[in-house]
């Protein structure tokens, strides 16, 4: 079982902004914004393009309500859906409110937020969630 995959059953902790029985939703630890949030599979599978048409269609539909979700709790131009990352094999989007382009630059130095900080901003998320 990879780290993403404990992250959804709950054996490692996060902090979570969005879930359903297929998918999962929680702030990236290493944040570009506040509100920086991975959305992921609950299904192993490494690659978004090995997923089969119908189950891309519900991960992008369930990225969808937790970007709308993210915008709400953090208002913002745009939510960018990133997916990049070679260092964990589990499929996850991005979603990165931005202001800017800059906000997506990955290679820029990460947010570091406090453990209060990254509640109350999970928090937000999860209840723009739960009103969908």
């Amino acid at each position: 079982m990879d780290i993403f995959s404990k992250i959804a059953a709950g054996e490692i902790p996060s902090y979570k902004c969005a879930e359903n029985e297929e998918f999962y939703a929680f702030l990236d630890i290493n944040p570009l914004v506040k509100g920086h949030t991975l959305v992921i599979p609950r299904r192993e599978v490494d690659y978004i393009f090995d997923m089969d048409d119908d189950e891309i269609a519900r991960y992008q539909v369930f990225a969808k309500k937790v970007a709308k979700a993210v915008k709400a709790a953090f208002p913002c131009k745009k939510v960018a859906q990133v997916v990049l990352g070679l260092e964990v094999p589990h499929a996850h989007i991005h979603l990165i409110p931005m202001q800017t382009e800059a906000d997506v630059d990955f290679r820029r130095e990460k947010q570091k937020l406090t453990e209060e900080e990254f509640k109350e901003t999970a928090e937000k998320i999860y209840s723009e969630f739960k009103k969908q």
